[in-house]
Protein backbone atom coordinates (compact mmCIF):
# COMPACT_ATOMS: atom_id res chain seq x y z
CA UNK A 1 0.00 0.00 0.00
CA UNK A 2 2.74 2.55 1.01
CA UNK A 3 3.73 2.61 -2.80
CA UNK A 4 0.53 3.61 -3.95
CA UNK A 5 1.96 7.29 -2.68
CA UNK A 6 5.27 8.87 -2.85
CA UNK A 7 6.79 12.24 -2.23
CA UNK A 8 6.43 13.42 -6.08
CA UNK A 9 3.11 12.58 -6.48
CA UNK A 10 2.21 14.67 -3.08
CA UNK A 11 4.23 17.09 -4.38
CA UNK A 12 2.33 17.72 -7.28
CA UNK A 13 -0.87 17.28 -5.95
CA UNK A 14 -0.22 20.19 -3.33
CA UNK A 15 0.80 22.47 -6.20
CA UNK A 16 -2.27 21.45 -7.96
CA UNK A 17 -4.72 22.36 -5.34
CA UNK A 18 -3.03 25.18 -4.58
CA UNK A 19 -4.30 26.88 -7.81
CA UNK A 20 -7.81 26.22 -6.25
CA UNK A 21 -7.19 27.08 -2.96
CA UNK A 22 -4.52 27.60 -0.36
CA UNK A 23 -3.62 24.21 0.69
CA UNK A 24 -1.63 25.38 3.78
CA UNK A 25 -4.43 27.31 5.17
CA UNK A 26 -7.04 25.04 4.02
CA UNK A 27 -6.20 20.99 4.15
CA UNK A 28 -4.67 18.93 6.81
CA UNK A 29 -2.76 16.27 5.38
CA UNK A 30 -3.15 12.34 6.63
CA UNK A 31 -1.25 9.75 6.14
CA UNK A 32 -1.87 6.11 6.94
CA UNK A 33 0.97 4.84 9.00
CA UNK A 34 1.49 2.51 6.44
CA UNK A 35 3.57 4.78 4.18
CA UNK A 36 6.64 5.97 3.58
CA UNK A 37 9.01 8.35 6.02
CA UNK A 38 8.85 10.64 3.43
CA UNK A 39 5.19 11.12 3.11
CA UNK A 40 5.14 11.40 7.37
CA UNK A 41 7.85 14.14 6.69
CA UNK A 42 5.69 15.87 4.12
CA UNK A 43 2.83 16.03 6.56
CA UNK A 44 5.24 17.22 9.56
CA UNK A 45 6.03 20.10 7.28
CA UNK A 46 2.60 21.18 6.44
CA UNK A 47 0.60 20.80 9.80
CA UNK A 48 -0.75 17.35 9.03
CA UNK A 49 -0.22 13.70 11.04
CA UNK A 50 -0.72 10.28 10.73
CA UNK A 51 -3.08 7.78 11.23
CA UNK A 52 -3.66 4.09 12.18
CA UNK A 53 -7.00 2.18 11.15
CA UNK A 54 -7.93 2.20 15.01
CA UNK A 55 -7.77 6.11 15.57
CA UNK A 56 -8.00 7.56 12.37
CA UNK A 57 -11.88 8.65 13.30
CA UNK A 58 -10.10 10.64 16.42
CA UNK A 59 -7.31 11.40 14.38
CA UNK A 60 -9.60 12.96 11.58
CA UNK A 61 -11.64 14.99 14.42
CA UNK A 62 -8.32 16.76 15.53
CA UNK A 63 -7.45 17.57 11.13
CA UNK A 64 -10.94 19.38 10.86
CA UNK A 65 -10.16 21.28 13.99
CA UNK A 66 -6.77 22.62 12.33
CA UNK A 67 -8.32 23.06 8.64
CA UNK A 68 -11.80 22.80 6.91
CA UNK A 69 -10.43 19.94 4.55
CA UNK A 70 -8.35 16.95 4.65
CA UNK A 71 -5.95 15.12 1.95
CA UNK A 72 -6.16 11.79 3.21
CA UNK A 73 -3.65 9.05 2.05
CA UNK A 74 -2.55 6.36 0.41
CA UNK A 75 -5.28 3.99 1.33
CA UNK A 76 -8.63 5.76 0.20
CA UNK A 77 -10.99 3.09 1.69
CA UNK A 78 -9.95 3.76 5.50
CA UNK A 79 -10.11 7.05 4.81
CA UNK A 80 -13.99 6.82 3.16
CA UNK A 81 -15.05 4.61 6.13
CA UNK A 82 -13.87 6.96 8.96
CA UNK A 83 -15.00 9.55 6.99
CA UNK A 84 -18.88 8.08 6.87
CA UNK A 85 -18.78 7.00 10.15
CA UNK A 86 -18.29 10.96 10.99
CA UNK A 87 -21.51 11.66 8.79
CA UNK A 88 -19.42 13.02 5.86
CA UNK A 89 -21.61 12.61 2.58
CA UNK A 90 -19.98 10.46 -0.21
CA UNK A 91 -20.25 13.06 -2.49
CA UNK A 92 -17.87 15.68 -0.06
CA UNK A 93 -15.53 13.06 -0.23
CA UNK A 94 -14.38 12.38 -3.70
CA UNK A 95 -11.47 10.50 -5.13
CA UNK A 96 -8.05 12.30 -6.02
CA UNK A 97 -6.42 10.75 -9.14
CA UNK A 98 -2.50 11.92 -8.99
CA UNK A 99 -2.22 10.50 -12.64
CA UNK A 100 -5.21 13.09 -13.86
CA UNK A 101 -4.69 16.76 -14.16
CA UNK A 102 -6.28 18.33 -11.22
CA UNK A 103 -6.86 14.63 -9.78
CA UNK A 104 -9.79 14.00 -11.91
CA UNK A 105 -11.48 16.96 -10.09
CA UNK A 106 -13.31 19.72 -11.25
CA UNK A 107 -12.48 23.26 -8.87
CA UNK A 108 -16.51 23.19 -7.35
CA UNK A 109 -15.44 19.58 -6.37
CA UNK A 110 -12.60 20.57 -4.78
CA UNK A 111 -14.16 23.53 -2.95
CA UNK A 112 -16.94 21.21 -1.85
CA UNK A 113 -14.44 18.59 -0.71
CA UNK A 114 -14.41 17.74 2.75
CA UNK A 115 -12.21 14.98 2.50
CA UNK A 116 -9.77 14.43 -0.56
CA UNK A 117 -9.30 10.96 -1.04
CA UNK A 118 -6.18 9.72 -2.53
CA UNK A 119 -6.79 6.89 -5.12
CA UNK A 120 -4.93 4.22 -3.46
CA UNK A 121 -5.80 1.06 -1.49
CA UNK A 122 -4.61 -2.52 -0.24
CA UNK A 123 -4.30 -5.05 -3.06
CA UNK A 124 -5.86 -7.70 -0.32
CA UNK A 125 -8.93 -5.76 0.86
CA UNK A 126 -9.09 -4.81 -2.23
CA UNK A 127 -10.20 -8.16 -3.59
CA UNK A 128 -13.11 -8.38 -0.82
CA UNK A 129 -16.69 -8.15 -2.20
CA UNK A 130 -20.00 -7.50 -1.33
CA UNK A 131 -20.71 -11.07 -2.98
CA UNK A 132 -18.74 -12.80 -0.73
CA UNK A 133 -21.11 -11.14 2.05
CA UNK A 134 -24.64 -12.02 0.86
CA UNK A 135 -23.21 -15.58 0.27
CA UNK A 136 -21.94 -16.20 3.39
CA UNK A 137 -24.97 -14.98 4.78
CA UNK A 138 -27.49 -17.12 2.22
CA UNK A 139 -25.17 -20.13 3.54
CA UNK A 140 -24.81 -18.88 7.91
CA UNK A 141 -27.96 -16.83 8.22
CA UNK A 142 -26.77 -16.71 11.81
CA UNK A 143 -23.32 -15.87 11.10
CA UNK A 144 -21.27 -12.49 11.42
CA UNK A 145 -19.01 -10.87 9.40
CA UNK A 146 -16.39 -8.69 10.43
CA UNK A 147 -14.02 -6.78 8.01
CA UNK A 148 -11.38 -4.02 8.83
CA UNK A 149 -12.02 -0.69 7.11
CA UNK A 150 -8.93 -0.72 4.39
CA UNK A 151 -11.92 -2.82 2.70
CA UNK A 152 -14.07 -1.42 0.01
CA UNK A 153 -16.99 0.64 1.36
CA UNK A 154 -19.89 -1.58 0.26
CA UNK A 155 -17.79 -4.33 2.36
CA UNK A 156 -17.77 -2.27 5.59
CA UNK A 157 -21.21 -1.13 4.84
CA UNK A 158 -22.84 -4.67 4.79
CA UNK A 159 -20.82 -5.90 7.87
CA UNK A 160 -21.57 -6.38 11.12
CA UNK A 161 -18.39 -5.49 12.74
CA UNK A 162 -15.56 -3.35 11.42
CA UNK A 163 -12.53 -2.29 12.87
CA UNK A 164 -9.04 -2.63 13.53
CA UNK A 165 -6.70 -6.19 12.90
CA UNK A 166 -6.55 -5.88 17.23
CA UNK A 167 -10.51 -4.74 17.15
CA UNK A 168 -11.13 -8.12 14.83
CA UNK A 169 -8.96 -10.40 17.08
CA UNK A 170 -10.90 -9.01 20.14
CA UNK A 171 -13.94 -9.36 18.76
CA UNK A 172 -14.02 -13.41 17.99
CA UNK A 173 -12.08 -13.73 20.99
CA UNK A 174 -15.21 -11.94 22.74
CA UNK A 175 -17.91 -13.78 20.93
CA UNK A 176 -19.94 -17.25 22.23
CA UNK A 177 -18.61 -20.70 21.35
CA UNK A 178 -20.67 -22.01 18.15
CA UNK A 179 -20.11 -18.60 16.05
CA UNK A 180 -19.51 -18.58 13.01
CA UNK A 181 -17.56 -15.47 11.58
CA UNK A 182 -16.66 -14.50 7.88
CA UNK A 183 -13.47 -12.25 8.18
CA UNK A 184 -12.48 -9.51 5.24
CA UNK A 185 -8.44 -9.14 6.50
CA UNK A 186 -5.49 -10.65 5.67
CA UNK A 187 -5.11 -14.43 5.01
CA UNK A 188 -2.67 -15.52 7.04
CA UNK A 189 -4.32 -13.43 10.31
CA UNK A 190 -7.38 -15.14 9.68
CA UNK A 191 -5.87 -18.50 9.42
CA UNK A 192 -4.20 -18.04 12.64
CA UNK A 193 -7.52 -17.17 13.99
CA UNK A 194 -9.09 -19.57 12.85
CA UNK A 195 -6.75 -22.15 14.26
CA UNK A 196 -7.00 -20.42 18.22
CA UNK A 197 -10.81 -20.92 17.52
CA UNK A 198 -11.04 -23.89 16.91
CA UNK A 199 -11.34 -25.56 20.39
CA UNK A 200 -13.54 -22.48 22.05
CA UNK A 201 -16.01 -24.22 19.24
CA UNK A 202 -15.66 -20.88 16.67
CA UNK A 203 -15.45 -21.12 13.11
CA UNK A 204 -13.57 -18.47 11.52
CA UNK A 205 -12.92 -18.07 7.90
CA UNK A 206 -11.46 -15.90 4.95
CA UNK A 207 -13.83 -13.81 3.24
CA UNK A 208 -12.66 -14.61 -0.65
CA UNK A 209 -12.66 -17.52 -2.45
CA UNK A 210 -9.30 -15.97 -4.27
CA UNK A 211 -6.35 -17.07 -2.21
CA UNK A 212 -4.02 -13.76 -1.92
CA UNK A 213 -1.91 -12.94 0.72
CA UNK A 214 0.11 -10.05 1.17
CA UNK A 215 3.61 -10.12 -0.38
CA UNK A 216 5.09 -7.20 1.38
CA UNK A 217 3.95 -8.61 4.61
CA UNK A 218 5.45 -12.12 3.26
CA UNK A 219 8.84 -10.47 2.76
CA UNK A 220 9.48 -11.10 6.45
CA UNK A 221 9.76 -14.55 7.68
CA UNK A 222 11.27 -16.15 10.55
CA UNK A 223 14.33 -17.88 8.48
CA UNK A 224 15.14 -14.11 7.96
CA UNK A 225 14.95 -13.05 11.22
CA UNK A 226 17.27 -15.61 12.82
CA UNK A 227 19.84 -14.30 10.07
CA UNK A 228 19.73 -11.00 11.05
CA UNK A 229 19.66 -11.47 14.89
CA UNK A 230 22.61 -13.84 14.34
CA UNK A 231 24.45 -11.30 12.64
CA UNK A 232 23.05 -8.54 15.40
CA UNK A 233 24.64 -10.99 17.86
CA UNK A 234 27.83 -11.09 15.95
CA UNK A 235 27.99 -7.22 15.98
CA UNK A 236 27.06 -6.75 12.44
CA UNK A 237 24.71 -4.96 11.15
CA UNK A 238 22.77 -5.94 7.69
CA UNK A 239 20.14 -4.01 6.12
CA UNK A 240 20.32 -0.82 8.03
CA UNK A 241 17.75 1.87 6.93
CA UNK A 242 18.82 5.35 7.21
CA UNK A 243 16.47 8.45 7.14
CA UNK A 244 17.91 12.03 6.25
CA UNK A 245 17.76 13.59 9.93
CA UNK A 246 15.39 16.39 9.02
CA UNK A 247 12.74 13.70 7.16
CA UNK A 248 13.41 12.31 10.52
CA UNK A 249 12.27 14.73 12.95
CA UNK A 250 9.42 15.89 10.79
CA UNK A 251 8.37 12.19 10.59
CA UNK A 252 8.88 12.06 14.45
CA UNK A 253 6.92 15.35 14.79
CA UNK A 254 4.19 13.75 13.24
CA UNK A 255 4.17 10.59 15.25
CA UNK A 256 3.92 12.47 18.24
CA UNK A 257 1.04 14.72 17.17
CA UNK A 258 -0.76 11.50 16.34
CA UNK A 259 0.16 9.81 19.97
CA UNK A 260 -0.65 13.06 22.31
CA UNK A 261 -4.41 13.04 20.04
CA UNK A 262 -4.82 9.18 20.36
Amino acid sequence: MADMANLAKVERSRRELSKVLDFDEKITPVTYINSAADLKAFCGEHGGIVCTSTNAPKILEWAFQQKEKVLFFPDQNLGRWSGYKMGIPLEQMPVWDPDQPMGGLTEEQIKNAKILLWKGHCAVHQMFREQNITKFRAEHPEGLVISHPESPFEVCLNSDYVGSTEYILKTVADAPAGTHWLVGTELNLVNRLAEQMKPKGKTVQFMSHVVCECSTMARIDPQHLAWTLENLVEGNVVNQIKVPAKEAALAKLTLDRMLAVS
